[in-house]
């Protein structure tokens, strides 16, 4: 059987060109073998509405751009001669995640089915080595993990990278990055020009809580409509899914729940302004109640600390009953489910998704969060959502920017070379 989507079709009164119609109906394909796959040739033209012979057609190129493969033979249901199985292949296609972190740099690279080929993290303090250097070290660790992956025989289909701050996703342009002393930085193009890359090599930059909230989402929380993201490290900051999609606002920055004043005669905070609610229970604020000897005195993070290394030892010494420890965490976990109600009496979500260090220690977070938020909801136990910890941790915003890249080839499968 034919359908529509066999036929040029028109778009604002003029037709449609063919090969704009072959990408479309081989994106179609490429998501019938993704979602019901392993499936014979048959399944896929019943699922698409596409004829055989389209179907047919559009498998032999899948096959050569190695984003799909024939597995046994299958009978299907039918007299005749029996088929193959189609099921998604994308072993020799890559998507590569980079992240830059106040700390440290993240770089994780997996295939089509989400499954990881490499993966690299290095100390880096971004916020005394300024915007250039971190640059420069990120396009190196991009250019090892592009070459290692060539030497294996897989090819880079795109780049995407994770920031902590407000990013204009349409031109990979920072907009400022407190916590990085970083303002209008242009991300993608000196990426793009430190590491040498091919033009037709698509740079995604977007806000790290963002890519963090897609990953969580599209990994264990499929099939919930409203999820809000926390990522809790040097700042804090929100990715927001709203009716499956995510929340960007009118200009793209959205999230900034680290920046929403708490308390007016708090502590300043590194965007200038006081009280915000990142200075009560970002990571430099837990050390400062939980565990001062881990933060050194009048530093952030301390120079070449890791994060992930500071929440062990802080999940190490609350699991002890160390008193400050235990003590520092409940007032963290107070302020945590103060500034958490805004967003839940705004916004309503169905799941909130602890990242970065409130994961780790989210056994000794939650119970003071739980009760400060109940008693801050308006709508009483009816609007109150479940809280949970990530299952990515600390890796969640470098799996989110390589998950981007894979969506983007599903979405075109027409970019990744034959």
């Amino acid at each position: 059987m034919s359908s529509s989507a066999d036929k040029p079709t028109r778009v604002q009164g003029s037709p449609m060109d063919q090969v704009s119609v072959r990408r479309a109906n081989l994106a179609l394909v490429l998501a019938e073998v993704r979602s019901s796959g392993p499936a014979s040739r048959a399944a896929v033209a019943r699922g698409t509405g596409l004829t055989r012979a389209t179907v047919s057609s559009l498998v032999g190129e899948l096959l050569e751009r190695g984003l799909v493969r024939e597995a046994d033979f299958h009978q299907d249901g039918s007299v005749g001669r029996p088929g193959r199985h189609l099921e998604l292949d994308g072993r020799t296609v890559a998507a590569l995640g980079l992240e830059v972190n106040s700390r440290y740099l993240a770089a994780c690279s997996v295939d089509l089915a989400g499954r990881t080929l490499q993966e690299r993290r290095l100390v880096h303090d971004a916020t005394t080595r300024g915007a250039e250097e971190t640059l420069r070290a990120l396009a190196s660790l991009a250019v090892e993990l592009i070459e290692e992956a060539g030497r294996a025989g897989v090819r880079v289909a795109g780049v995407g990278v994770a920031v902590p701050g407000p990013v204009a996703v349409a031109t990979g342009r920072v907009h400022s990055a407190p916590n990085l002393h970083w303002d209008d930085v242009p991300v993608a193009e000196r990426l793009r020009t430190l590491a040498a890359l091919p033009d037709d090599l698509g740079v995604v930059v977007d806000n790290e809580a963002n890519l963090a909230a897609l990953a969580e989402w599209d990994h264990s929380h499929a099939g919930v409509a409203d999820l809000m993201y926390v990522t809790g490290e040097a700042g804090m900051g929100a990715g927001i899914v709203s009716a499956g999609r995510l929340l960007r606002g009118a200009s793209g920055f959205s999230g900034e729940l680290g920046h929403v004043q708490i308390d007016p005669d708090g502590a300043r905070c590194a965007c200038g302004r006081t009280g915000c609610l990142e200075t009560k229970v970002a990571l430099p604020a837990a050390l400062r109640t939980a565990a001062p000897d881990l933060l050194p005195e009048g530093e952030q993070g301390g120079p070449g600390r890791d994060p992930q290394e500071q929440a062990a030892e802080l999940m190490r010494r609350a699991a002890s009953g160390d008193p400050r420890t235990l003590a520092g965490l409940d007032e963290i976990g107070r302020w945590l489910g103060t500034g958490l109600s805004i967003p839940v009496n705004l916004l309503n979500p169905e799941v909130i998704v602890l990242g970065g260090y409130f994961a780790a220690v989210a056994p000794y977070l939650l119970p003071s969060a739980m009760r400060e938020l109940r008693a801050r909801v308006v709508a009483g136990d009816a609007a109150l959502c479940r809280v949970t910890g990530s299952v990515f941790g600390f890796s969640a915003a470098v799996r989110g920017a390589a998950g981007v890249i894979v969506e983007e080839v599903f979405a075109d499968p027409g970019r990744v070379e034959r």
